[in-house]
């Protein structure tokens, strides 16, 4: 019978070996994938920067969903080198392609004086509330720590505010502001579902603080019980890394608009009216904005609000938990966002169409103009020129 050493020398013999410094070397290119398969409490003393921690004793059942690209170069290393080996052997058995074990592992690795550190860690609280996420590999342990560090500012605590908040908040986004000056109303309570029965009256931001934190004390909320003006955009909006736009008046989206090309923060823009809903993300520098879809607002009574008009109640329900999705997308650099792209969608024919949005060449109001753009106010629809000369 073969010994422990003849079964390490033999799967040795069958894999690729490769040296700290090589390993270093490789690491450093993007299509490269450093695979720690060390315990997770050898793990949480030290890790090698932007490395994959699967534990060995999980590695079989998680790698295909973790590195479905079976030609993925992939690194493996543990402590020593020993485990390491037979899991690069067993990556080749399940058809990965080229794959090479760190010799003497990580303890070599700090004695050669390369990177590392101790990775910041969930708390078992955390891991079991975000289980789910975690489960994601577009998520994992980085992603999830990516969001509890994400700063998100929502305009409005109404209709379309109600479930982007909650799913935010739900999500594990650590920070999130909220703008509402307004109060609730019992008429808010057929759409508005941060609020209830026993709320009316409250200040809105209070009401939603109230929810927020009940559902995630991860959260802190942020209230700004304030009309957003010219006045105060400026000293609100700065270090916010998205706007959610729930807004439902002309003045304010453009207002919000100029704010944000200056600063160069994104904005998922929600509305609803009736029975439809869109959806876009204006992000000032890699796409349209949302003077680039409505060059200038349209006569009054050509835009009655909700007020007005009605709409359904579960209608801002759909539209801002797709605010929700295209918030968390940017957060975590995901998939394909709204970025010059209109989602329209009407509840009665159940459909959804996308429309293009292209930049206007002739809007001035542009991250490259940022330092010329004059944050103002719209007087009754009269649109003053946000331009100015350069001090």
């Amino acid at each position: 019978m073969p010994s422990f050493r003849d079964l390490l020398a033999s799967t040795k013999a069958e894999i690729r070996e490769v040296g700290t410094s090589e390993a270093d070397e490789a690491r450093r290119r993007p299509e490269t994938v450093i695979l720690d398969v060390r315990e997770p409490e050898e793990h949480e003393q030290g890790a090698i920067p932007g490395a994959l921690h699967i534990a060995r004793g999980t590695l079989e059942g998680a790698i295909e969903g973790r590195v479905a690209d079976k030609s993925t170069p992939i690194i493996v290393h543990c402590a020593s080198g020993v485990r390491s080996a037979f899991a690069a052997k067993t990556l080749a058995e399940l058809g990965y392609t080229d794959v090479a074990s760190m010799a003497g592992g990580f303890n070599k690795w700090k004695d050669d004086g390369l990177e590392w550190a101790a990775p910041r860690n969930l708390s078992a609280d955390q891991r079991n509330r975000y289980q789910r996420h975690l489960l994601l590999p577009e998520v994992d342990v980085v992603g999830q720590q990516k969001l509890l560090d994400s700063r998100v500012l929502l305009l409005g605590a109404g209709g379309l505010g109600s479930p982007a908040a909650l799913y935010l908040a739900a999500a594990g986004v650590g920070t999130i502001g909220i703008i509402d000056m307004d109060v609730v109303d019992e008429s808010n309570l057929q759409r508005q579902i941060l609020h209830n029965m026993e709320r009316i009256g409250d200040r809105k931001v209070d009401s939603a603080k109230k929810t927020l934190t009940l559902l995630n004390p991860d959260v802190d909320v942020v209230s700004y019980d304030v009309r957003l003006g010219a006045d105060n955009v400026m000293d609100i909006l700065p270090g916010w890394d998205v706007i959610v736009d729930g807004t439902d008046n002309f003045p304010t989206r453009f207002l919000v608009n100029d704010a944000s090309v200056k600063l160069g923060i994104p904005v998922v823009h929600g509305s609803i009216f009736r029975f439809e809903g869109m959806v876009t993300v204006f992000d000032p520098k890699n796409g349209p904005t949302y003077r680039d879809m409505v060059p200038e607002p349209p006569p009054a009574e050509l835009a009655p609000s909700c007020a007005e008009a009605g709409v359904l109640g579960v209608l801002p329900g759909i539209i801002g938990s797709i605010q929700a999705i295209e918030t968390i997308k940017l957060l975590l650099g995901l998939g394909d966002p709204l970025i010059g792209r209109l989602l329209a969608y009407d509840s009665l024919e159940q459909s959804f169409r996308e429309y293009k949005v292209r930049k206007d060449p002739t809007n001035e109001i542009t991250w490259e103009n940022r330092e010329r753009i004059t944050v103002a106010e719209l007087d009754e629809h009269c649109m003053p020129h946000p331009l100015q000369a350069p001090a």
